[in-house]
């Protein structure tokens, strides 16, 4: 019996053409995705499938969760009682920032219901020794409870040195909860956590995710960055739990981030939104949210300079709010807008954004790595990279180890600090959190690190851009056609 193995081959085509189309479209989707994923379903069959398993794939509405607005009510009311202890009738000069920047406050208000905290004692950190010897210390401080929310906690030295001290407190009683994303965590399983389950402390894989290989989403995770100790003093930023952040990993060399240490009213947000997390993936132990106590909301009589909103962004909603954060930011640069970021793949009204920017005057600078730790995302971030420099804004490359800061700041006022990086994935398929910052001398501050920074960089000029070779514009161009995607 003779096959005809072209009929056979155009069957399973067209098989292949339906069930692309199926896949595609069950689910709802930008444009770009919708066209990136056909290519990739129709054009690599096989491989297609198996990549949309772990890229393609959404998160089911019923693991998605939103801010209740009881919650936000009971708020509201202890940031009023804040704001009564410290006596915030006395107008600083953060609050002038905040008046000529109302529309963005209003903004992140309507979007993510992001209140505005007024003076806060905020501290930046930009290397991971000083960081974690500072948590650390909090830690050993800690009286009533300790929140820790993390894409990575890595099973190695420092991430044992942490568990070590987190079964500790445990042990004298004090309240510790710890989530992570089991993809970010790679290696790191519910096994690693067991002394401080023992010890009557909590920690789940984020969304309760009982595995990697049972749940192998690549996008959809958690990548917050949250520490919140008594209420009182709380951790965002960039830097994760492992000692790759701490400089240890000869791969990356000296690891170049940036993390702040927040006291004040602005820890409150970092406190709902991961109580809202742990709700979301505790499938037992949930932390009432009718009743919002001193316990995690204690007013502090610290009197700080910093007015800051918490703003949180993720698959559970369809507005993008830090992206839109960044867009506002851009646009309302008069002077400068300043950027770091490992990852630089932004979207269509990003791109526009920054070319307005740039060609209006306003002196715009991005800062990436120049080693990549995903090749894919790195050629990517090299095309756009390119395609900036084409439209007038200043590209460097940091030379000093890797740059994984996510930063913005503009015109000596505002600025933002957190977990966002400038490309899609934090855009859309990511739990991501920043905190927005209306203040001159913290802005003036981030400045002068951009500035020390630049030191160790090199200027990428558009002649150095079309003096790379063929083979490399190939893969700069073949990466950024998986952008939607990557």
């Amino acid at each position: 019996m003779n096959i005809d193995w072209s009929s056979v081959f155009n069957v399973i085509v067209v098989i292949n053409a339906i069930l692309a189309i199926f896949t595609v479209f069950r689910e709802k989707r930008d444009i770009a995705a919708i066209w990136a994923w056909l290519l990739v379903l129709v054009f690599l069959p096989l491989v297609g499938f198996i990549a949309y398993a772990f890229l393609g794939r959404k998160l089911p509405k019923n693991r998605l969760f939103k801010l209740h607005k009881h919650v936000q009510m009971q708020l509201d009311e202890r940031l009023n009682e804040q704001r009564k202890q410290l006596g915030h009738n006395e107008k600083t000069a953060a609050d002038e920032v905040v008046t000529s920047a109302r529309t963005a406050v209003d903004m992140f208000m309507t979007t993510d219901q992001a209140f505005l905290s007024r003076q806060n004692k905020v501290h930046i950190f930009t290397n991971g020794n000083p960081l974690f010897h500072k948590i650390i210390g909090d830690i050993e401080a800690a009286k009533k409870s300790i929140h820790i929310e993390f894409y990575t906690f890595y099973n190695d030295k420092i991430g044992n040195e942490i568990l070590n001290l987190l079964v500790e407190k445990a042990r004298q009683g004090v309240e510790v909860r710890v989530i992570y994303d089991s993809w970010g965590s790679m290696g790191t399983t519910r096994k690693f956590f067991q002394p401080l389950v023992d010890a009557g402390g909590k920690a789940f894989p984020f969304l309760n995710t009982r595995s990697v290989l049972l749940d192998f989403r690549i996008n959809f995770r958690d990548h917050r960055k949250i520490i919140v100790i008594d209420g009182t003093i709380g951790y965002t930023g960039g830097f994760n739990i492992g000692d790759q952040y701490l400089g240890r990993k000869k791969k990356f060399g000296n690891w170049r981030d940036t993390h702040i240490r927040i006291i004040g009213s602005g820890v409150f947000g970092l406190q709902a939104r991961f109580i809202l997390d742990w709700n979301a993936t505790s499938p037992r132990d949930q932390i009432d949210e009718d009743r919002v106590e001193a316990k995690y909301f204690p007013v502090t009589t610290t009197k700080g300079s910093v007015n800051m909103q918490i703003v949180s962004s993720g698959p559970d909603s369809d507005l993008q709010q830090i992206k839109m954060g960044y867009i506002k930011l851009i646009t309302m640069a008069k002077k400068y807008c300043w950027i770091q970021s490992p990852y630089l793949i932004p979207d269509d009204s990003v791109m526009d954004a920054l070319r307005i920017a740039a060609m209006s005057g306003v002196d715009v600078r991005i800062m990436v790595p120049s080693m990549p730790d995903h090749p894919f995302v790195y050629r990517a971030t090299q095309y756009y990279a390119h395609q900036l420099a084409e439209e007038g804004v200043k590209i460097y490359y940091y030379g000093n180890g890797f740059m994984h800061a996510k930063t913005m700041v503009i015109d000596d006022k505002i600025s933002s600090v957190g977990s966002a990086n400038l490309d899609y994935r934090s855009f859309k398929l990511n739990f991501e959190i920043n905190s927005f910052i209306y203040d001159q001398k913290f802005s003036a501050e981030l400045r002068d690190i951009f500035l020390n920074d630049i030191d160790v960089s090199e200027l990428q000029t558009t002649e150095m851009f079309e003096q790379q070779s063929l083979w490399l514009k190939f893969k700069q161009t073949f990466s950024r056609l998986l952008s939607p995607i990557l």
